[in-house]
Order: structure tokens, then sequence, then C-alpha cells
């Protein structure tokens, strides 16, 4: 894989992080010269915490909280500050927390009296050396007087973001191996991290962590922009112990339980359940391209073929609160993702996984970047990129958007189709379309691959929600997929992103079992 620009990403990061940085013996080199060594010897697991720990429920879990008083550099009165999580029920294996300035690294000791709780007979218990899960790093986003969490790091390399103004939503992770593959996923893991005190009035903040897992090891830097949105710089350097065949870099995950675009499930009252709603591809030709998600009846595979990719992200587009009727989990204010390769990554495939699942619970949503095939024993990659968290906007440059996909039984208007057909509605809205002449009609070009048939089609103009809202009746072939495709064009030019959508079979509009 080409480099990636990783010399003027640690540069960046090194001018944001002040003076204290610059003298800091400890550097980003230090964590790459790990992840080589460690990488040259078998693989060992981090211990695991007492079982009685790993068995606390979510609520004897939650009842845990760290003390904020105590959070790291509240006495220098820095706007970044670190909150800590202890390890515990799904988080297993303790991680290394080491702190950075001037003077070098220096491990950061765990201590039962950074924790509170309400239940002292488990506050009892709780282990000396029971270790940390990851931690929170905390920041004015919102209001000026009022820390809160914009990072937080834990279980795994999971790590959650959110811009100005939303709640905690998706997902990102550090790398992804065999993931939806039948021989089962690995998970890597965050081992180690150190964290550079920041100066007192930063804007941004950097830290390091060490990844480590069966087949791979790697370093990687974090340089942190809370805002609206809230950007997060990564270089990786990762280094492979064994064939991994298929690899997954700068992963996303979220959740789609249903929406718009899929059946209610019986009995529920709240029109969309979602942390995400569709997989935006930027592709190195300039092509924008729009895949609504859903929740499968099966494993559901999907590979978008890329060189040269621009950007890819899992959005929630859909910000209204009457969408959800969700006052508790609001998942109209949960963000979106927007991943930017520096650097070119060359030909490769953004992969879409789709993982069936009966509630909400589950993240079963994975976008990742991944090479045209294995990788090997002996490999390196070095990945530069940056994760945007924010409102839908961070796709700013897109075109005009798909902006609503509706999806039930078919019934032709003209009279002719019948057998098993699928009334698909999408609406396009944005700018592009708005600034049309009068006398300049947009026309949809829809087309249905895996051998199915596009039975009929026709575009109108909303004047009320100024939309453009494309109808199509379509039929799957025999035992295929439903797979269209669409956009719309003006005087022979894309006036909007290409709307794309696979309804695998079964599914939930026929109301077929599993």
């Amino acid at each position: 894989m080409p480099r990636a620009w990783r010399g003027a990403v640690v540069l960046v990061g090194v001018l944001l992080a002040g003076p204290a940085a610059l003298a800091a013996p400890f550097t980003f080199d230090d964590v790459v010269a790990q992840a080589r060594d460690r990488a040259a010897k078998p693989y060992s697991a981090p211990r695991e915490i007492p079982e009685f720990m790993q068995k606390l429920s979510y609520n004897e879990f939650r009842s845990i909280r760290f003390d904020a008083e105590q959070s790291l550099w509240r006495d220098a009165g820095a706007r970044f500050e670190v909150q800590l999580i202890p390890a515990g029920a799904y988080y297993r294996r303790p991680v290394k927390i080491n702190l950075v300035d001037a003077s070098g690294a220096k491990p950061l000791p765990f201590r039962k009296d950074y924790f509170v709780s309400d239940n002292d007979a488990l506050a009892r218990r709780l282990p000396a050396n029971l270790g940390f899960a990851g931690f929170k790093l905390t920041f004015p986003l919102n209001r000026r007087s009022v820390r809160e969490p914009v990072l937080t790091f834990a279980g795994a390399s999971y790590f959650r973001g959110v811009g100005k103004g939303n709640v905690l939503g998706l997902a990102a992770r550090g790398l992804a191996i065999d993931t939806g593959l039948m021989s089962g996923e690995e998970f890597p893991q965050f081992v180690e991290y150190w964290l550079e005190r920041p100066a007192r009035q930063a804007e941004a903040m950097r830290f390091y962590a060490l990844l480590d897992s069966k087949r791979v090891t790697g370093a990687y830097q974090f340089s942190v922009y809370p805002g609206a949105p809230t950007r997060v710089d990564v270089t990786a350097v990762l280094f492979v112990r064994d064939r991994i065949e298929l690899f997954g870099a700068a992963p996303l995950t979220s959740m789609f339980y249903y929406g718009e675009n899929t059946a209610r499930p019986v009995g529920h009252w709240r029109p969309e359940v979602h942390a995400s709603d569709g997989l935006l591809i930027q592709n190195g030709t300039g092509e924008w391209l729009w895949n609504p998600l859903l929740n499968p009846k099966a494993l559901h595979v999907q590979a978008f073929g890329v060189n040269g990719v621009k950007g890819f992200g899992l959005l929630q587009r859909d910000t209204r609160f009457d969408s959800y009727q969700d006052g508790e989990t609001r998942h109209d204010r949960q963000p979106s993702a927007w991943l930017t390769p520096r650097g070119d990554w060359g030909r490769g495939r953004i992969m879409l996984i789709e993982i069936p699942s009966r509630d909400a619970g589950n993240d079963n949503v994975v976008a990742f970047w991944s090479p045209p095939g294995p990788v090997t024993a002996g490999q390196r990659f070095d990945l530069d990129y940056r994760i945007s968290f924010g409102g839908p906007e961070v796709d700013h440059n897109a075109p005009a958007r798909a902006i609503n996909t509706f999806v039930g039984r078919g019934e032709p208007l003209n009279g002719e189709g019948g057998g098993r057909a699928y009334r698909v509605v999408v609406d396009f809205a944005g700018d592009a379309l708005d600034k049309l002449g009068p006398d300049t009609l947009p026309t949809a070009d829809v087309s249905a691959q895996e051998g199915g048939e596009v039975i009929e089609q026709f575009l109108t103009y909303l004047e009320d929600a100024k939309r453009w809202r494309l109808s199509i009746l379509a039929r799957p072939a025999e035992g295929k997929p439903l797979a269209l495709r669409s956009a719309l064009s003006a005087d022979g030019k894309p006036v909007t992103e290409t709307w794309t959508y696979t309804l695998p079979e079964p599914n939930t509009i026929f109301g077929d079992k599993e």
C-alpha cells in the first residue's frame, strides 16, 4: 500500500501539542518500535480480570463510577481532562495507561479510590489491581464551563466520538480482522495508551496506542480536535504476524434495527430505530455513492470497488426527532462519521457488512476499507486518515442527495407486472437540483443488477417538500436479491449522488420467516 502522508500528520500533531511535547523523549516512533518488536514474537494474551468481575450485570457495572474530581489534569486547569473507566463486565482484559510530559512516559497505577459506587458490597470487593478498561477524553464542547466526553476508548479497539450537539452513537475501531467470514472474527485490542499532557489552553490533544492480536500488531497516533464536527487524525503503522483473509482498515461500526425502508417489527411503537441510516462513499473518480442500510434476515456482505477512495462513512442523515420519537436514546442527535484518507490508498474495496439483529442492543453494521485480497505475514501497512464525528453535513461536498428511501410490496400502476415485485421510492434534494433552470428537468437513470427487471419508473417534483421523487417498480430474478442503482442527471451531467440498494431474499417486506 502506498505510504499515506505519515510525516505530515506527525508534524501537525507536534505543532499543536505545545512545547512540552517537543521536549518529550517519548514519541510515536517508540510505539512503532514496540509494535515491530511484538510482531516478531508469538502473541501473548493479556491477563483477564477475576471471574466475578466479568459476571457483573449491566447495572452493577454502571454503579462503579469514576470520581470526576480526580480527572487527570484538573489541578492544572487544562481544558482537556481524562476520566478513567474500570475493567469489568464485558471489559475483561485491562489495559495499561501512561502519562507523557517533558520528563518522559510514566505508568498510571490503578487505584480503587478513583471510583465511587452506591453498591457498598461491590465497592469493597473491587480488586486492588483490577486495572483500567480505557478512558474518556473530556472537553468544554457545548458549554464553556462544562466538560463532557468527546472521545471514549474502551473495549478491543473501539472508540466513540461526538461533535457539538451530539450524543453517543456509532463507533470507530482501530482494525477489523475477518469480519463477516465463516471462520470467525478476530478482535485486536489496544493494550496500552500514552496520553500527552496538553497545554492549559490547548484546542487539540495527542496520544498514542499499542494494538495487539494473534495476527497483527500496530502503533497508533491520535490527534483530537473537538468541535462541530470533532476531528480525529489517525496515523497507524501495522505489522502482520500471520495471513489475514479480510484485512479491515479504518473500520466504522454502527446499529440499524429498522427504518423507513424496512418493515417495523410487530409491537414496536417507535417509527425508526438506528444509529446510522446509510453508507456514503466518494470514489477516486469523484463519484458519490449512497447505500441505505438494512437489518437482513441473514448475514449480508457487499463489496464496493474503489481506486484512490477519497472518503467513506456511516451517516445518520435523518436528524428529525419525529422519525424516532425517542426522548431517551435520541437517535436524531447521534453522530455521523466521515473518514477521509490522507494520501492515495490505491485499489481496494469498501466493505459493508450487515448482521441480523433481533434488538437495538447490537452493533450490527460494519464498514471498512480493505485491500483487493488477503494480506500475508511480514507485510507492513502505513495508514493516515481523518475521522469527523458530527452531523450528516460531514460530507458537505457531496452533490444533491438521496434523503429518503421507502420500500414496500409492488403494485404496478399500469396493471402489468405481478409476482414478487417491490415498490421503491427515493427522494432526492439539494442545491444542485434547486439551481436547475425552469426549462431544465432532471431525468432518472435506473438499472437493475443480478438479473432483476425494472417494470416501471417515473419522476415527479413535490412542490411542498422541495424534492424530486423517483418511484420504481422492480422485480428480482428468482432466488436473487433485488439490486437497483439510480442517479438524476440534467443536460447529460449527474446532479445527484448515485443511489444504490440491495435487498436480499428473504426479507421483512413480505414478512418472510427466517
